[in-house]
């Protein structure tokens, strides 16, 4: 017998979810930008593959996906030491948004 995992609904049965993960590919691209006119290759190798993550990954993936976006804030290494908070200050409120519900997602889902 085969044992079925609950089966993981499209992201466009969640419109709140989906509709958060848009917003933080905007504003992943808006960071992204940033990171090309600052000249930051190394920020820019880190953040080119997020947008795309966000807008065409499943939700448990896309948890994944925004918590990379979010490792970008380290402490000691952070994308604000080199990037304009007109760029990274969006992008971290988009991405904390979406883990939000994300969150809120897992826990109703678990009920």
């Amino acid at each position: 017998m085969v044992a079925h995992r609950d089966a993981v609904p499209a992201r466009h049965e969640n419109p709140e979810i989906d509709a958060a993960a848009l917003e933080a590919a905007r504003a992943a691209d808006l960071v992204l930008a940033a990171a090309v006119a600052a000249g930051s290759a190394r920020w820019l190798r880190y953040l080119a593959p997020l947008p795309d993550r966000f807008r065409d990954e499943p939700i448990p993936v896309l948890r994944a996906a925004a918590r990379a976006g979010r490792a970008a804030f380290g402490v000691k290494d952070s994308i604000r030491d080199v990037l304009p908070p007109s760029a990274t200050e969006p992008f971290l409120d988009a991405i904390d948004r979406l883990l939000k519900l994300i969150a809120r997602w897992e826990m109703h889902r678990r009920d």
